[in-house]
């Protein structure tokens, strides 16, 4: 496990966990992209409980590697469902958002797979 991993492993998991509690809290923000995009609002909560979860397999996956793995694919899945999602409502000013979420994950995963 290298430094780089795990930095790169815990900005990804704060990063995620900032993301969910966005969405739990119902930051402006966060919610009216949301709704500009038409995901709807029913979603919005099982899709903020996804990124924790998504965070703490991450943490979790510094001490059990396969949990970690999981939970980078899952949000790595989660962000690629979030670019094409903005993609489809014709925002795509917005990209740049879930990729820099995702940015780290990836970073993750790419070097939990080197080590």
């Amino acid at each position: 496990m290298t430094t780089a991993y795990v930095i790169a492993t815990v900005v990804g998991a704060i990063m995620a966990a900032f993301s969910a509690a966005s969405i739990f809290f119902r930051a402006q923000w966060v919610v009216q992209p949301l709704a500009d995009y038409g995901v709807p609002r029913g979603w919005w909560t099982p899709l903020g409980g996804a990124k924790a979860a998504g965070a703490l397999g991450l943490i979790a996956g510094l001490w059990v590697p396969a949990l970690g793995v999981a939970a980078g694919i899952g949000l790595v899945l989660y962000f690629t469902g979030a670019v094409i999602t903005v993609l489809r409502a014709h925002w795509p000013s917005h990209v740049a958002f879930p990729l820099m979420y995702m940015a780290p994950v990836a970073a993750s995963l790419v070097l939990g797979f080197a080590a």
